[in-house]
Parts: structure tokens; sequence; C-alpha cells
């Protein structure tokens, strides 16, 4: 399932000209925590997502609801976190489920609060 996302969203960062030069790595991976400070500043002014119906076909009042109801929230920072790893990992062809799963496993079986204090 995960792979499956993986490969449409890495196939749109594609479409929409993203990988036309190969960004490094570590600049991919700091745009990931750009998106979790975005997260957090979106936390702390308080912006949640509003979107609580359907929202509208994809036309420019889809556009308008979007950017009134979830556009810079904390749901919406995280989407783009979640995306821009996916998207990583289509790039460098990562099968993040299998390493999901295998991490879950290994956590799993370790202690409680893996031996530390938080």
């Amino acid at each position: 399932m995960l792979n499956k996302l993986r490969d449409k969203v890495h196939q749109n960062a594609v479409d929409k000209g993203f990988w036309d030069k190969k960004p490094e790595l570590g600049t991919s991976l700091m745009l990931v925590v750009s998106e979790l400070a975005e997260a957090l500043e979106a936390d702390r002014d308080g912006s949640k997502c509003t979107a609580l119906s359907e929202p509208p076909a994809f036309t420019e009042d889809f556009k308008l609801w979007f950017r009134s109801n979830v556009k810079d929230t904390v749901e919406d920072e995280l989407a783009d976190t979640i995306i821009r790893v996916l998207d990583i990992c289509g790039a460098y062809h990562i099968d993040i489920q299998k390493h999901i799963d295998l991490k879950m496993l290994y956590n799993s079986k370790r202690i409680k609060l893996h031996g530390k204090k938080y």
C-alpha cells in the first residue's frame, strides 16, 4: 500500500519538474525537516484543519475551500512531510513498506521506552 502511494507521489514530483535535476539527498532530507518545522509553527499558531465536510469537486471552488480550511495547518504540513518522505523513497527505490514492517517488528521486541526516560 505505501509503495503504491510512494510511486504515485514520486511520479507527481517528477511530472512537476522537481527531479529534472536530482537534488542531493541531504537537501531532500532537510526539506522534510522544514515541513516538520512548519507543522510546529502551525501548532504554535493554533492552525488546525477546519474541513469537516467533503471538499467540492476540483475546480476553483476546491482551491478556495482548501486555502480556507486546510492550507498551512498542522495536518497540511504533516501531509507535506509524508509526501516528501515518500518522494525520496521513490527516487531512491526504497521499499518503505518493508522497512516500516521490519522496524515495527524490531520495536515490538524492545523494552518499555526503549530503556530511556522519554
